[in-house]
């Protein structure tokens, strides 16, 4: 399992050497492919698709150099034979898994049929996270209910005996307080990696790793 699970990105040099680590070669060497799904469960989903696409909103990602770059667009799989996609997965680098709505991504994740292959496919690819890219690997996730999901719809995968609580004291997020993420880590029974935007969680074959340039607790209920 190579997981690097991001709160915004490859936004510094550390977590850049972190990915290039996992990748095993240079990223202008590799191929990846972008999943958008999760952005569309959030207000003006495709227009924040589009921006993350071509590098004008947030931390280098989907524009950091990749020797290729595709789309795997979930919601459209069912309808698709899988012959037409899995191979593709199969021969890429990275998956760039993009934030957004938690449950909105673990939904479709689990009806494309992803979920199915990710313990396959980990152990030869690099999974790399955005936000509730990263959330949806752990145990815990959010929603921003702007979506038809069933209220009982899994918000994450648990992956990871751990949650990951992003974006911490960052201005746009007022509630990202390193005081009322702590109060939220309180009422888990997991460990909480609190992480801003310059630190990153590296996870190798269950071995996990912080990557910071910035600020980040990990609390222990």
């Amino acid at each position: 399992m190579k997981l690097l699970l991001t709160s915004a990105g490859i936004s510094n040099t550390s977590i850049q050497n972190a990915l290039i680590d996992l990748l095993g070669k240079p990223v202008s060497e590799s191929s990846a492919l972008f999943v958008p799904t999760a952005i569309y469960g959030i207000p003006n989903g495709g227009d924040i698709v589009r921006r993350v696409i071509n590098g004008s909103l947030g931390d280098p990602f989907c524009e950091l150099g990749w020797k290729s770059l595709g789309l795997l667009e979930l919601t459209a799989l069912p309808s698709i034979k899988p012959e037409l996609w899995i191979p593709i997965l199969e021969k890429t680098d990275a998956l760039l898994v993009g934030g957004g709505d938690c449950q909105y991504l673990c939904y479709w994740m689990k009806k494309s049929g992803l979920t199915d292959l990710l313990p396959s496919l980990l152990d030869r690819i690099v999974y790399v996270g955005l936000s509730a890219g990263s959330m949806i690997m752990t145990r815990y996730g959010t929603t921003y209910g702007n979506h038809t999901l069933p209220p009982e719809s899994d918000k994450s995968l648990g992956l990871l005996d751990m949650a990951i609580h992003p974006h911490l004291d960052h201005e746009w997020f007022p509630k990202n307080s390193l005081a009322n993420l702590e109060q939220l880590a309180a009422t888990l029974p997991m460990p909480s990696y609190m992480i801003d935007d310059q630190t990153a969680i590296k996870v190798t074959d269950g071995n996990i790793e912080v990557i910071s340039e910035g600020n980040w607790k990990l609390f222990i209920p």
